[in-house]
């Protein structure tokens, strides 16, 4: 099994439509693929989540999701304030390995990388699995600072980063966010290999599957999404 965890430097920088863009991408490159989002908030039992905007967009229908919570809070505390226990890391690891029989497996975390999922943050759960984090970040000001914060964090843990992606780069980019396409990886040590197009989740699922590939570097999706690579 092939596992790509998807963490973000913080909340609503894009990781959901990043994770459907590397679906997309490895399924065009005939890749069988599996997402799961261990912990699901803000969102009431019934409702479709970020797995059904993944579905939806990419056609991807082997997903898992282990809890979910009404409150739009991190997983820990939302979990406390429903009642309901905690999940563990044995039990989410061991959710993850079910799907070893898919080429690909995409994890998509909640918030950041420290967040905590259930009695664990999502390195904890990279760390237990020995899977590599890709890092959705912001395109504009402030984001240098959360980049390399959370870069350095995966690197004193000893878990490879295999890239940056920005989870949504503007139709009119500003000053900032054109000078930060070059600094991201200076100030982070880690190859910028994508960035998502503004107002990408509003595609059809056609176009969004067709353009997926085009979003990412040729070069990196052959070595990390291609299973025949």
């Amino acid at each position: 099994m092939s596992l790509l965890f998807i963490t973000g430097t913080s909340t609503e920088v894009g990781k959901t439509i990043v994770t459907a863009a590397l679906a997309a991408t490895a399924r065009a490159a005939g890749a069988e693929v599996a997402v799961c989002k261990p912990a699901q908030t803000g969102v009431a039992p019934g409702e479709p989540g970020d797995l059904a905007e993944i579905t939806r967009l990419t056609g991807v229908t082997r997903t898992l999701e282990l809890a979910r919570y009404p409150d739009p809070l991190a997983p820990d505390t939302a979990a406390r304030r429903s009642g309901h226990p905690l999940l563990t890391l044995a039990e989410t690891a061991a959710a993850i390995e079910s799907t070893s029989d898919a080429d690909l497996t995409l994890v998509e975390g909640a918030g950041g990388l420290l967040v905590r999922i259930g009695e664990f943050t999502l390195l904890d759960l990279a760390q237990k699995l020995n899977a590599p984090v890709l890092l959705v970040t912001a395109a504009g000001l402030g984001t240098l600072n959360h980049t390399e914060l959370t870069t350095r964090t995966l690197q004193s843990a000893g878990i490879h980063c295999p890239g940056l992606v920005i989870g949504s780069w503007p139709t009119t980019p500003d000053l900032a966010a054109e000078c930060n396409r070059t600094d991201l990886p200076a100030v982070s040590g880690v190859d910028l290999v994508g960035a998502i197009p503004e107002g990408a989740a509003r595609r059809t699922p056609d176009d969004f599957t067709a353009t997926a590939p085009t979003w990412f570097d040729p070069d990196w999706i052959t070595r990390h999404l291609n299973p025949h690579s």
